[in-house]
């Protein structure tokens, strides 16, 4: 299989491409570079690995949630190379790379993942280790405030991770005796795009680059912030 990864939802700017078993990645975490970056990155990737776009599988997007100007960076380069080169594309959760980050590299059996948000909120998601250790949703990943998280009261062993839980420290502090450790993951890696990306390819849940539909979460990127409490 033949798989270009690659995720802009956060500082890291990150890309990950997979020919059989073998693994190439590019990742940097720099604010307010993602166009710079990218494209060099993508190019990299492919020219390390003597691989033509044409001759890819699909490609595996980072599809938030996050940064809304970051979200569509990846979409609309995603979205370019898939037209130009006839392939689908692999919408993946940029949260759920994170936990499958966590389960590669932890023992555990639940990933409390936080994004900052913004306006006193995190995106906030919860995955259980499933089979090959793919994580699976708990719940829908929604808007969370600083608020005990009431999901965690029948989870055990679950780590934390995310830079969520250090932009809001009151958010910790009220979860963090039902949490176990908080792990220094803080944003997406390409490389753990790959594995939920082949799996969705497997089962054949891929789209066309037209119904590419970043997860913002927050429709109105304009709306009055929660008040701090």
């Amino acid at each position: 299989m033949k798989l270009l990864a690659l995720d802009t939802s956060s500082v890291a700017c990150t890309v990950a491409l997979q020919i059989g078993e073998d693994i190439v990645e590019r990742h940097e975490e720099q604010p307010r570079e993602h166009t710079k970056l990218l494209v060099p990155m993508i190019r990299s990737v492919l020219e390390e690995s003597s691989v033509d776009v044409n001759e890819l599988d699909a490609i595996v997007l980072g599809n938030g949630p996050g940064s809304f100007i970051g979200m569509r960076i990846a979409a609309s380069v995603a979205q370019g190379l898939a037209f130009a080169s006839g392939l689908r594309i692999v919408p993946v959760s940029s949260m759920a790379a994170v936990a499958a980050e966590v389960f590669a590299t932890h023992d555990a059996n639940v990933a409390v993942i936080t994004q900052d948000a913004h306006m006193h909120e995190v995106y906030l998601g919860l995955y259980e280790r499933g089979p090959g250790s793919l994580p699976e949703s708990v719940c829908p990943e929604r808007l969370h405030g600083d608020e005990p998280i009431a999901e965690l009261k029948s989870v055990m062993s679950s780590l934390a991770a995310g830079f969520g839980w250090q932009r809001y420290p009151k958010l910790l502090a009220r979860n963090r005796d039902r949490l176990g450790d908080v792990v220094k993951i803080l944003y997406p890696r390409a490389r753990y795009l790959l594995p939920l990306g082949a799996a969705l390819y497997e089962s054949e849940t891929t789209i066309e680059p037209q119904d590419v539909a970043p997860a913002y979460l927050r429709q109105k990127v304009a709306e009055k912030p929660a008040s701090p409490s």
